[in-house]
């Protein structure tokens, strides 16, 4: 709220260099914001009695904009990337699905490791358990297994976080 939105009888003031005026009537805070040709701007409605501070309106909206930015700016998503496997994967392809997991560890995301069974691949289900072992040794360095490999369905998942 500016200027005559303001219906409260008293507010508490501050000068638009932030020092404090003290308690006064409305009508006396919107003459001293008239003088310094500024506006009065409610800043804090619930407090007793309301806070007022001589300000220009454009000039406060853009700096709440800003901080707002900054604030989302500040605030970091985490996504889950998958790497996926199979049982009979080579050494080679291995090394590439771990250098991938390693980007997305680095950039600060979560891994969910999918070893996905297919057909009679079921049947050697525990034998291939040593395959997401080895992936986690491999980014043991700057990786922890954040849930440890379990079997859902047709496949084993584990997810890997950043070491912090």
């Amino acid at each position: 709220m500016i200027n005559e939105q303001i219906r409260d009888k008293e507010v508490r003031v501050i000068g638009e260099d932030g020092e404090q005026l003290g308690v006064m009537l409305t009508k006396e805070a919107m003459r001293l914001a008239k003088e310094a040709e500024m506006d009065l701007v409610k800043i804090a409605p619930t407090a007793k009695p309301p806070v007022c501070k001589i300000t220009d309106y454009g000039k406060y909206r853009y700096e709440l904009a800003r901080k707002d930015k900054e604030a989302k700016k500040k605030q970091k998503t985490i996504d889950v990337k998958e790497v996926r496997l199979s049982p009979n994967i080579e050494a080679n392809d291995l090394n590439t699905k771990i250098n991938a997991a390693r980007k997305f560890i680095e950039k600060g995301d979560k891994v969910k490791v999918t070893l996905r069974f297919r057909g009679r691949e079921m049947a050697h289900m525990q034998s291939s358990r040593h395959i997401l072992d080895d992936f986690a040794e491999q980014l043991s360095d700057i990786a922890t297994v954040d849930k440890p490999a379990k079997l859902e369905g047709r496949s084993i998942i584990m997810f890997l976080t950043e070491k912090r």
